[in-house]
């Protein structure tokens, strides 16, 4: 095993004073994988600290705690113990105990990581952590890609023992003599990876005594094919991006037009740059935002597990939560007078004699044909408005869907009123209502800045 640690060491070019981290939990593969790697620090010239979690969970966490912290000593290094109230953390976030526990996990170690400058986090996950992890993620409806479970080396994560037996650790704990402690929750039936691990992966034995390295080849097999359409990805994806003012917006034509198992990872990558990782994220999610893409309504979202998708027209739209919607409001204008709209822009009102022309931030109306109080309000269902240069009257939200207003922007969209008559869309389309030139007199000439 040490072989095979140095072999990894050598191929990572670990730099004399870089530290790397060990998440202990005082399992026998976490102590294993501490005293393999306090055996080659000095040879590779890394430093070694150590990270541990008390969960709470169970009422002897803490004992596990003062175990690794007694370890460290003995070994003269660093030891960063944080406790986190899992229960409460689940109640909390509505998620199993066995989610917030590896969330609450994996928030620690990157933090710690991050506070002493760790280049890498050393995990002790072994084969048989891979085959229960395929089960696991094939029994709540993974992808292929998520069947390629875990990797060896998968960005500041390192995994050593991956390619271990649990035989070939509990060998090496007992040749070397290593004391760990047993976590009593790991054989609670309650916990899915230990009906797995006690129950399921048992009675696979039965069928192939092989099982575990088989679906741990299988698993390498799905990543090298996930390696290989990532590479497909990285080329594609950057021709769908519409826009990354804002989340990230693809093109519907442009996805729609790909094979549907590039079509998965694309969305699958996608998720990934807004949300920062795919955690939670499961086959069920992509097919969801599948049938977004491919339904007859033009505007539609859904929340997806720490980000939010939308279509909007001809756009996908992802963002890590949706929008703030702009709230309703109805305000007086004076003339002349400036009005600062809650869009953020601003309303100019003046009179003058002579007519200086429109365009789609300017409007101009004749003062004496507008008898009543100005106010510039929100939309509201049923609004109508008199189009200029149509006869009759449309409804707004007719008019908005026909110009592809996305429902965001309709709220952010003020609208120019006297008594019961909307005089200009503003920034978009007038009314037919008090056109300047027909009547002598002044004129109102509004600008939105």
């Amino acid at each position: 095993m040490q072989k095979m640690l140095e072999q990894q060491l050598e191929n990572l070019t670990i730099k004399p004073g870089e530290i790397v981290l060990a998440a202990v939990s005082g399992g026998v593969d976490s102590v294993v994988l501490l005293d393999l790697l306090y055996s080659v620090r000095e040879q590779y010239g890394f430093q070694l600290q150590v990270a541990h979690l008390d969960h709470r969970i169970r009422p002897q966490s803490g004992d596990d705690a003062c175990f690794v912290q007694q370890r460290c000593a003995e070994l003269g290094i660093p030891c960063h113990v944080e406790v986190v109230d899992v229960p409460q953390l689940a109640a909390q976030r509505k998620l199993s105990l066995e989610t917030a526990a590896r969330e609450a996990r994996r928030e620690f170690l990157l933090q710690t990581a991050e506070n002493i400058g760790a280049r890498l986090i050393a995990l002790g996950h072994q084969r048989g952590d891979q085959a229960e992890t395929f089960l696991q993620r094939l029994l709540r409806g993974s992808g292929t890609a998520g069947l390629g479970g875990m990797r060896p080396l998968q960005g500041i994560w390192w995994r050593p023992l991956l390619d271990c037996s649990r035989e070939q650790i509990l060998g090496y704990a007992r040749q070397h003599g290593l004391t760990w402690v047993e976590d009593a929750s790991n054989a609670d039936p309650d916990y899915l990876r230990n009906r797995l691990r006690h129950q399921l992966l048992p009675e696979l034995h039965g069928y192939n005594p092989q099982i575990e390295p088989r679906l741990a080849e299988l698993c390498r097999q799905l990543a090298d094919e996930t390696d290989y359409w990532q590479e497909k990805i990285s080329g594609i994806l950057p021709e769908l991006i519409v826009s990354e003012s804002d989340g990230l917006r693809l093109s519907r034509p442009g996805l729609l037009g790909l094979h549907p198992a590039l079509r998965a990872r694309l969305e699958r990558e996608a998720l990934r740059r807004v949300r920062g990782d795919l955690q939670r994220i499961e086959s069920i999610h992509l097919k969801a935002i599948d049938d977004l893409l491919s339904a007859g309504r033009s505007q539609a979202q859904l929340d997806l597990p720490g980000c939010w998708a939308a279509r909007r027209y001809d756009i996908l739209w992802l963002r890590s939560a949706a929008p703030e919607i702009l709230p309703g409001y109805d305000l007086a204008l004076s003339v002349p007078g400036e009005l600062e709209l809650p869009c953020g822009r601003v309303l100019l009102a003046a009179l003058q004699e002579e007519q200086l022309g429109e365009s789609a931030r300017v409007a101009e109306f004749s003062w004496s044909e507008l008898p009543g109080e100005l106010r510039v309000r929100s939309w509201r269902p049923g609004d109508r408005f008199a189009p200029a240069g149509m006869a009759g009257h449309q409804h707004l939200k007719a008019y908005f869907s026909n110009q592809k207003v996305e429902l965001e922007e309709r709220a952010r969209t003020p609208l120019l009123t006297c008594g019961d008559e909307i005089l200009w869309v503003i920034g978009r389309r007038r009314s037919r209502h008090a056109v300047p030139g027909r009547k002598v007199g002044k004129n109102l000439r509004l600008e939105l800045i």
